[in-house]
This record gives structure tokens, sequence and C-alpha cells, in this order.
């Protein structure tokens, strides 16, 4: 073999690094080589990886977290039990009757049925949990949310897998959805990583006909998050699919009939609480002025933000929809599992056509982690040293962005 069409070899495989030109042999045949000689470390290392590409990232959040917090004078523990976290761990410990009297919506008011605004899957699995001898509230949140997350990305794991084979896309998902601007949320006493975490194992559910497991997960996140709206979408529409070309049998049926179920539960149950049948959305339009608009409250932040160069907050936050949208486009001209790319576009219409809080976009745009298959795919095609550059630089900025908005910068999560 000649040494173009060694050197030709190596440009069209980006695995191989520039010393297995010269001879030497590339890190991905050195791990390779690690491997055969070491069956059993192997594997568990294999099986760790999610998990510790996972909590690695998720521990410099933290760290960069807790040196924001020091240099503005917040308790770390505080900042991550805030907000949304207050009203989580009030239902969780006193229930929904009764809440903490310190809580307020966003326009210092309080009914008895404001609590109804925050679904009850999150702090129901915080009070089971909490039931056990010598646990505490606070932490026992936050170990649900860590345990979610680890969940999740095991789950993202298996997604990868359904459009590469390579591992090493799918390490790159888990660190891309890890250090994604506001993920800090995912180390609070917030809901979304357990929604995440469901939401994702739904779609391996889809996209590898395990129905049951579709039907009961999505099911699941309609007792979490209103963001299930677009999971029931994607599931239903799979279903139905599936039925129409009559594969499976029964099972996409059940999956069908049970995706909607927690949600249609809880708002019904809200109902009959307040007596209206469109009791939690007034709830939230009445207490959060929080409604869908169809994008015209986010076009008017986006024009005034964009003129006046308000913060690095609210530009990034207009940036990271814009890519969204950017996104979903290439997941389509990629052909991806459509019912991923129904997902992911689901959310982000969600989130887009919703008005309410501004700065919390990036925050709710979190379980659209199927927008960011295709950004792992095309890393995944380059080099390693590359792939592993852009990572570390979107880690160290996840970090700073998720640890200003809770420290710094007001009602941004």
């Amino acid at each position: 073999m000649s040494a173009t069409s060694t050197a030709e070899d190596a440009r069209s495989d980006p695995t191989r690094s520039p010393g297995s030109e010269q001879g030497r042999p590339s890190i991905a045949e050195r791990l390779s080589g690690w491997a055969t000689a070491h069956p059993r470390p192997a594997r568990f290392a294999m099986l760790a990886a999610p998990a510790v590409v996972y909590l690695a990232l998720r521990q410099l959040g933290l760290i960069v977290l807790g040196w924001a917090a020091d240099r503005h004078g917040v308790s770390p523990i505080d900042a991550r039990t805030a907000w949304d976290g207050q009203w989580y761990l009030s239902i969780a410990t006193r229930g929904y009757s009764d809440v903490s009297p310190e809580l307020y919506d966003a326009f210092g008011r309080r009914t008895e049925d404001t609590s109804t605004a925050f679904f009850p899957g999150y702090p129901a699995l915080i009070r089971l949990l909490d039931a056990m001898p010598g646990s505490q509230p606070v932490p026992t949140a936050l170990l649900v949310s860590l345990l979610s997350g680890v969940a999740c990305a095991y789950a993202l794991m298996r997604l990868a897998a359904s459009v590469s084979d390579s591992r090493r896309v799918g390490l790159i998902l888990i660190a891309l959805f890890t250090c994604t601007p506001l993920s800090i949320a995912l180390s609070m006493a917030y809901s979304e990583a357990l929604f995440c975490a469901l939401a994702a194992w739904a779609l391996v559910g889809v996209v590898e006909r395990r129905w049951l497991l579709a039907g009961l997960c999505c099911a699941a996140t309609g007792l979490v998050r209103p963001t299930a709206a677009a999971l029931i979408l994607a599931v239903g529409l799979a279903a139905l699919v599936a039925v129409l070309h009559r594969r499976d049998g029964w099972r996409p049926w059940a999956a069908g009939l049970l995706a909607p179920l927690g949600m249609l539960g809880y708002l019904g149950w809200v109902a009959l609480r307040t007596g209206s049948p469109t009791g939690w959305f007034d709830v939230q339009q009445e207490g959060w002025d929080s409604r869908f608009d169809g994008g015209a409250a986010t076009l008017r932040f986006t024009t005034e933000v964009l003129a006046s160069g308000r913060s690095v907050l609210e530009i990034g936050t207009i940036a990271l929809l814009i890519a969204g949208i950017v996104s979903t486009v290439v997941a389509v001209r990629m052909r991806l599992p459509w019912p991923l790319v129904v997902y992911g576009a689901g959310v982000l219409v969600m989130d887009i056509g919703s008005n309410g809080l501004m700065n919390s976009k990036a925050r709710l745009l979190l379980p659209a982690f199927t927008l960011l298959i295709p950004v792992a795919i095309g890393l995944g095609r380059r080099r390693p040293g590359t792939a592993l550059t852009v990572v570390a630089a979107a880690a160290l900025a996840g970090s700073w962005f998720g640890a200003y908005a809770l420290v710094a910068w007001p009602y941004a999560i």
C-alpha cells in the first residue's frame, strides 16, 4: 500500500489519529487492544460509561455553581431548591391543600388552588422516598433528580444506538444533554430530570417497538410536567402508524391508550377541584400569566432583546431557540426516526409558543434532547480530539450559563 493511499484512508476515517499514519496505533486501536486483553474491566467500563460521563459533567456544573454562589453570598443548596423547588418540596411534605404560607404566585398572590399549577409526580416520588428512616426532604429531592439524570443517560445511549452504530455518538449525546445551558436544573429540586428520564425511555420504547414501555413511561410523564403533551403526540402517532400497518398485535393499542392517561387524570382532578374544565390552565394564567399565544410574546421578546442587547443571558436564550429550530430542520433532512423529531419539535413549539417568563425558555427547552442528536452525530464523525474540545467548551459555557442564571440573574429559572 502506498503512502498516498494510507493518508487517504486516514482522512476518510475520522477515528484514526495522525499517529496511526506514522505506524503508531491510534487511541481507538489502543483502547481496543486493552479491551481485548482485559475483557471484564472493559465490559464494566462500557456499562459504567454513560453514568460516568453524566455524573462528571454534572459535578462540573455544581463546582461552577459553588464558585458563583460564593461570589454572590448565596448558599448553593438554597439556589438548588429555589423558586419551583420550594413549591415541590412543600407539596411533597404538606400536600396540595396545606403548602407553606410563604409561597406565592408570580404576582405575590395565592389561592387554595395555586399549588395545583405544579404536577404531582415529582413531589409524590419525594414523599415516597422521604418516608424511609433517616430521610430528609431536600436531600431526597436532589437524590431523585440525580438518579433520574443517570437513568436518562442510559436511555440516551439506547436512542443513539437507533440512529448510529457508534458508542461515541451516544456518549457525546449524553455529554451535550448534560451541559446544555440551564442543565443546572437537572441538579435542582425541579422536575426536569425525572421528566427527561421518563420521556427518553418512552422514546426508547417507541424506536425499539417495546410498546408497553412506551405507553407506561409516557403516562408517567403526564404526571410530571405539561411538556408531556409533546410526548403523547409522538407516542400516540407512532402507535397509530403501527396499528394501521398491523404490526405488533395489541401492544400498540395498549401504548396509545396508556399514553395520555397520566395527563388526563391530573387535569381532570384539577378540573374537579376548581369546578372548571379548564382549571389547570386558569391557574397558570391567573398565577403566572402563562398561556399558549402562538409565539407572539416570544417574537416581541426577541425583537426587543436583539434591538437593545440587554444581557448575555437573554441573547443566549434567543440563540438557543434559534439553534433548536435549525436542529429540527437538520434532523428532518437527516431522516432521523420521525417520532424523535416529532417529540423534539413538539417541545420546541410548546416553548416558543407560550408566553410566561421569557428567561425560563432555555430551561423549558431542556427536554428537547432529541434535537441534540444531529449535533452528536456530526461530532461523532470528527476526530476524538475535535469532539472532546467541543464538548469541553460546551461544558464550561453551559456550567457558567446555568450558575449565572441561578445566582446572578433574577427570575431566570
